[in-house]
């Protein structure tokens, strides 16, 4: 597996993406894009990295959305809509025509952005454990988390400037692991998770990053009025364990699919909101299955 790298793009006063490829790019594959679940890096797809079966059938493009890992924007603030724009000038800098793409919570509806922002270059979306409502009170109905009350203690606490010895809290980190994995977090896992944060968030700078990360997850704006416009292929992979978005608000998503040539929900039993990590074995067969069949 290759380091995280970067590329420049125009987007928000011209930007520095992260980005991290499984091995150099080959034109003869189809390019999966994986974009990662809140505050975390291109080193929750290591899973997907490690599996030859998937590796062998796709170009591999783990990139990180504004606010996380090595991404850098130009311009102070940024929304989930910005993400899409720039992971788009990606594939343009690298020389990519088009993509499927997956994304884990936050990345599934970064994924469907990409999907209605460029319809002619995205050949399908696989969102994995997300929605594509805002922190409603119709997904609270549904079983979802209060994301808003997740956030805004957060959103709070980060809101004054920092000396350059600010590191992310620790616990802010097992917060989000406990969302995202639950208990099935290893030692070492948390260990590698806990110095992946304090790298990468750190000085002001950093808690600016994280507050406008945590701002844009609580306040975002939904899609339901727009998945109409989806024209590619949905595979909406959802695990049983998931305690951030529910089995049933993802019944509700998946159906508003209605122009989707294809639109398919599908369960994995006892899998974590952080679905690409907790049973990495079906999400992978479940996308070399899907990009094989539209390839």
């Amino acid at each position: 597996m290759s380091s995280t790298g970067t590329v420049d793009v125009s987007h928000l006063g011209t930007s520095t993406i992260g980005h991290r490829f499984g091995r150099p790019y080959d034109p003869a594959l189809p390019t999966l894009v994986l974009v990662n679940s809140f505050t975390t890096t291109v080193d929750l797809y290591r899973p997907q990295f490690d599996d030859p079966a998937l590796a062998g059938t796709v170009n591999l493009l783990a990139v990180e959305p504004y606010g996380h890992g090595a991404t850098r924007a130009g311009h102070r603030h940024f929304t989930y809509w910005d993400s899409a724009v720039a992971n788009l000038q990606v594939l343009d800098a690298l020389g990519i025509p088009d993509a499927f793409v997956l994304g884990t919570s936050q990345g599934g509806w970064i994924a469907a952005r990409m999907a209605l922002l460029a319809p002619d270059r995205i050949r399908g979306i696989v969102p994995l454990g997300t929605s594509m409502d805002f922190e409603s009170p119709r997904s609270r109905e549904l079983g979802c988390w209060d994301g808003i009350e997740f956030c805004t203690p957060s959103v709070d606490a980060l809101a004054e400037p920092v000396g350059d010895d600010w590191v992310v809290p620790g616990e802010f980190v097992d917060a989000v692991l406990a969302a995202g994995l639950g208990d099935t977090v290893s030692d070492a896992d948390r260990e590698f998770w806990h110095a992946t944060y304090r790298a990468t968030y750190t000085g002001d700078e950093g808690r600016h990053r994280l507050r406008v990360s945590t701002v844009n997850l609580r306040d975002r704006d939904g899609l339901h009025g727009r998945l109409d416009d989806v024209r590619c292929p949905v595979l909406w992979i959802h695990g049983t364990a998931d305690t951030v978005y529910s089995v049933a608000n993802a019944e509700d998503g998946i159906a508003r699919f209605v122009n989707s040539p294809g639109a398919e929900l599908r369960i994995v039993e006892g899998g974590r909101h952080f679905l690409s990590a907790s049973n990495p074995a079906e999400v992978n067969a479940a996308v070399v299955g899907f990009v094989k069949q539209r390839s």
